[in-house]
């Protein structure tokens, strides 16, 4: 009996820290706590089955060492600055004004509030980063607007949630920080492979917010009370062809940078700076709307590409533009009048909160994987992903749906801290392209959190939401769970182009698929069993 309790203490770990997760116990401790709980167990069984069991109590002297190689890890020092950017955006009103701007300028147009939810989204998610900031921001904002304006309710719950969501996939998104530490690919990578697929979901969801507005006009009607005139329109074109304009003859002037990098950063910036002096002293020929969605995009998407450009030119660290990124966002919050009041305070506290939060799990997965590989779990587990049918394609498909369980119920960070690292050796073994299988498993997750009925942005719109009342509006449960649908559809037909379609993520061209099994070209040309080992090195270093 103890010998096939030994035998089986990985699997019973696994099944026991899991189930614990899912009752809802505090993810960090109960990693620790499971992990110290059966490492003890294991030390105890170590004499019967010293051939599974590899485990002894002075490997717990060098946690210390492991502890401080984590907090010291320069990829996840990225962390604080990103969520420091967007708490600032959040509780300085910036993204509010972002919002009221973009709406104001799309309201008219019939189906345009959620062109500008979905535009705001996009840009919240490269700024924020954070999927309840994005989703309880518009749902504060936008959606009593689009209610009062007489929106279909499914309709405008479903964009809101879904745009909120976007900070999963858009770059410089903190999900994508933190898969690039895990899968062990540089964050600049990663972003860049996210450009496509992002682009491809926005698209999407604008395609159908149009099809929508062609059908079924009465489903999204024009706002009536904003009246916004043709002057309105062409003075906006006219500042953005001026900015553009004085952007391209400083580029083409601007040789003595010596490099394309810096020649477009600084076109960028004396353009943007052009555009913004033009809507300041230009009278007349400016309207107000122009002056005030001037004022209230072009500095948002002029830090989004400081941030970005930085790193897509190999200028910065992806550490060191996100803490331009927070010294940038604090520039904008005090040039509007808006760092006091504890705003500064608060976004701060907010950042340690969550930063602190994504240590503690990573110190808890530590000491969980350190147990699990001591009991031989790598070689149960990785014994039961190539058993799968399908191989290749079969592990891709198991991981996919169990990830997407998964995500209905941990958050983000526990599923890639726990999860993926299991997962690694085996995708790397079958010669999957981890930068490929990270992007994959960010929208996967996306997707999970729209699903009802425990999808975590559904919760987060539901927390703003109006409850239906007597003698109020509001939007039910029943809409804001359907809503959705039709946006997990799309996040659906996004994986299976990209799953058909490798090529759109990886830089690699990959082989030919000659008989309908994805044929994926490896990062690396080490052997499989080179591959595994450096990934299980990866993962205890």
């Amino acid at each position: 009996m103890l010998e096939l309790i030994a035998h089986n203490l990985a699997p019973l770990m696994f099944f026991v820290v899991m189930g614990l997760l899912l009752l809802g116990y505090p993810v960090a401790f109960t990693l620790a706590a499971g992990g110290l709980l059966f490492f003890a167990i294991g030390v105890m069984f170590d004499t019967l089955t010293p051939d599974i069991i590899s485990l002894s109590w002075p490997m717990l002297k060098a946690q210390p060492d492991r502890i401080f190689g984590i907090i010291s890890n320069d990829t996840l020092l990225a962390v604080p600055f990103f969520t420091l950017m967007g708490a600032l955006f959040e509780k300085t009103g910036i993204a509010e004004d972002l919002l009221a701007a973009v709406a104001q300028l799309f309201g008219p147009l019939r189906g345009g509030l959620c062109f500008a939810v979905i535009l705001v989204g996009t840009i919240m998610g490269a700024t924020t980063g954070v999927v309840s900031a994005s989703v309880m921001t518009m749902g504060l904002i936008a959606l009593p607007i689009m209610m009062r304006s007489g929106y279909d309710h499914r309709i405008a719950a479903g964009t809101v949630t879904s745009a909120g969501t976007l900070s999963q996939i858009v770059p410089p998104s903190l999900v994508l920080i933190v898969m690039a530490d895990q899968i062990g690919k540089p964050v600049g990578e990663m972003y860049h492979a996210a450009l496509v697929p992002s682009a491809l979901m926005i698209g999407l969801y604008a395609t159908f917010i149009v099809g929508i507005a062609i059908f079924f006009p009465r489903a999204m009607p024009a706002m009536t009370e904003v009246k916004v005139r043709r002057q309105d329109y062409l003075s906006i074109v006219g500042l953005i062809l001026l900015g553009s304009s004085v952007g391209y003859i400083t580029y083409q002037s601007s040789g003595f940078f010596g490099t394309n990098a810096g020649r477009m950063m600084f076109a960028v910036a004396i353009g943007s700076l052009a555009l913004m002096l033009a809507a300041v002293f230009s009278g007349r020929f400016c309207t107000d709307l122009g002056r005030q969605t001037v004022f209230a995009i072009v500095p948002t998407l002029g830090l989004i590409f400081l941030v970005l450009g930085t790193i897509f030119l190999g200028i910065a660290t992806p550490t060191e533009s996100g803490s331009m990124g927070a010294v940038g966002a604090m520039i904008l919050a005090l040039a509007r009048g808006r760092l006091g009041g504890g705003a500064l305070t608060d976004a701060l506290r907010r950042t340690a909160q969550l930063t602190i939060f994504v240590y503690f799990i990573l110190i808890g997965a530590r000491l969980f994987s350190l147990t699990f590989y001591g009991l031989d779990g790598d070689r149960w587990l990785h014994g039961l992903l190539t058993m799968l049918p399908g191989e290749r394609m079969g592990f891709i498909v198991f991981s996919m749906l169990l990830i997407f369980v998964l995500g209905c119920f941990l958050d983000f960070f526990e599923i890639a801290f726990i999860v993926v690292p299991l997962l690694l050796p085996t995708a790397v073994a079958l010669d999957v392209d981890l930068l490929w299988f990270g992007i994959l498993i960010s929208i996967n997750l996306q997707t999970s959190f729209l699903t009802a009925p425990f999808g975590f942005a559904l919760f987060y719109l539901r927390s703003v939401a109006p409850i239906p009342a007597q003698g109020r509006e509001g939007i039910s449960t029943g809409d804001i769970y359907l809503g959705p649908l039709p946006f997990i559809a799309m996040n659906a037909a996004v994986i299976a182009l990209l799953l058909f379609y490798p090529n759109l993520i990886s830089s690699e061209k990959p082989d030919a698929v000659a008989t309908g099994e994805i044929v994926i070209t490896p990062n690396v040309a080490a052997p499989a069993n080179d591959n595994a080992a450096k990934s299980l090195n990866h993962l205890f270093q």
